[in-house]
């Protein structure tokens, strides 16, 4: 790309940058908490209908990715869990194909009255924008959308097809990305603007969820020594898993890439519920559990080790070895992903075409890191051999309170996305067939 067009680019995504900043708070005003995505997938549909793409906007069918490598087990129904894509087809097919994915679901917000202003009416103090999901990652989604928007802005188009994809699910096991690739769209690389502060991750971790379901004893309190306390049998199980966290954390089982960090697999306890009445022994408890593994680490094996771990630590108590807890998976069986050790010329061209466009936005090297989070690029790295780079915006408190995007870091990382492009794909004319 000649200096000339970049830079024509560069000043369409500045021109069209205050519509931008407002179309990001209006999909950001959508509670699009797992479940209730439809109100923002259709007005992106309509949305991307006006500027001309064809659109694909689907309800996952679970039975038709569950047998797939991926798939993470669910509890309830996908009932309306939609699926968008806006396709680009190239009459030339001159360059490379791309993938644009983002996420539109968002975590739930937790108690209101620990937010500053309400989490589904967003507003700008001092160059940021707050609100659930801004983050987290609407402001990338949004960035992709508006890169695209900047290269029709000068009359061009990418000479290769690209897949602008809004997906569900991605908060909790992945399978909007996953029933992606099961229904056929494919490229040459993904990008997906996650809020990393403008660095592109060279690996992620992966992640487990389980639940634990205790039986208890319940009694009237006022003879609580003949019964058992589900509540209280989950303390050992608890703490046995915090042993199992810091064996897997030892220096000499770390992967290559979280060598340099203190503590990269973390467990968290998300969720704990049980008992029915403040004067009765609890009968039932269950805690969601969130453990995570490195790239390459069996998931199998490591699902083996906490369920051993489990039911050792269950077997040492006396009521718990002859009332043993249940175990249910649900949400993310997820394997971890190292794009620095996806060794193909693809990974190393689209690596270098990502570093060439932030260089020329920001006139600074691309830092990478190794994260210990996971995002849906594991789909496209490990189950497509497509190499996915992640590299987004600069936020702050996502998942939690008071959640913030820097609107400055957006612009340059839809500069950079445009730029990323048009070398990538490669340009021609818009309309051309």
């Amino acid at each position: 790309m000649d200096i000339e067009t970049q830079k024509l680019i560069l000043d369409a995504v500045d021109r069209r940058f205050d519509e931008q900043t407002d179309f990001l708070a209006e999909i950001t005003g959508f509670a699009s908490i797992r479940g209730h995505e439809q109100g923002a997938q259709h007005f992106l549909n309509t949305e991307l209908r006006g500027r001309g793409y064809a659109t694909d906007l689907w309800e996952i069918d679970v039975e038709q990715i569950s047998s797939l490598p991926g798939f993470s087990p669910v509890l309830g129904n996908y009932d309306e869990a939609l699926n968008l894509v806006a396709s680009h087809r190239s009459g030339s097919q001159a360059g490379n194909s791309l993938i644009l994915n983002g996420h539109i679901d968002v975590v739930p917000v937790g108690p209101l009255d620990m937010w500053d202003n309400p989490p589904f009416e967003p507003h700008i103090d001092n160059g940021w924008m707050f609100g659930r999901g801004v983050g987290d990652m609407k402001a990338g989604l949004v960035a992709n959308l508006y890169a695209l928007n900047a290269l029709r802005d000068v009359d061009l188009m990418p000479a290769s097809d690209v897949h602008f994809q809004s997906v569900v699910e991605e908060e909790c096991t992945g399978n909007g990305a996953l029933a992606c690739l099961q229904r056929g769209y494919r490229a040459d690389a993904a990008l997906i603007p996650e809020p990393f502060n403008e660095q592109l991750i060279s690996s992620q971790i992966g992640v487990i969820w389980l639940q634990v379901h205790l039986s208890g004893i319940p009694v009237h309190v006022l003879e609580v020594g003949s019964g058992a306390s589900a509540i209280e049998a989950a303390i050992p199980l608890i703490a046995a898993l915090r042993k199992l966290e810091k064996h897997w954390n030892k220096d000499e089982l770390k992967h290559p890439l979280y060598k340099h960090i203190e503590h990269p697999l973390n467990l968290n306890i998300g969720r704990i519920e049980g008992g029915d009445w403040a004067s009765s022994v609890p009968a039932w408890c269950c805690f969601d559990v969130r453990m995570a593994i490195y790239p390459g680490q069996d998931i199998d094996t490591a699902r083996a080790e906490i369920e051993a771990c489990v039911h050792q630590a269950a077997n040492e108590d006396s009521f718990l070895r002859k009332n043993p807890p249940r175990i249910v998976y649900h949400g993310f069986l997820a394997e971890g992903y190292a794009l620095a050790e996806h060794d193909k010329p693809e990974s190393r061209l689209a690596i270098a075409t990502l570093e060439q466009a932030h260089q020329q936005v920001t006139g600074k090297d691309l830092q990478s890191f190794a994260v210990t989070a996971t995002t849906d690029a594991r789909f496209f790295g490990l189950y497509a051999d497509t190499p996915a780079l992640v590299y987004g915006p600069e936020a702050k408190a996502i998942h939690g309170f008071n959640e913030c995007v820097n609107l400055e870091s957006m612009r340059r990382i839809t500069q950079s996305i445009a730029l990323f492009i048009g070398n990538w794909c490669g340009l021609e004319k818009y309309g051309k067939s």
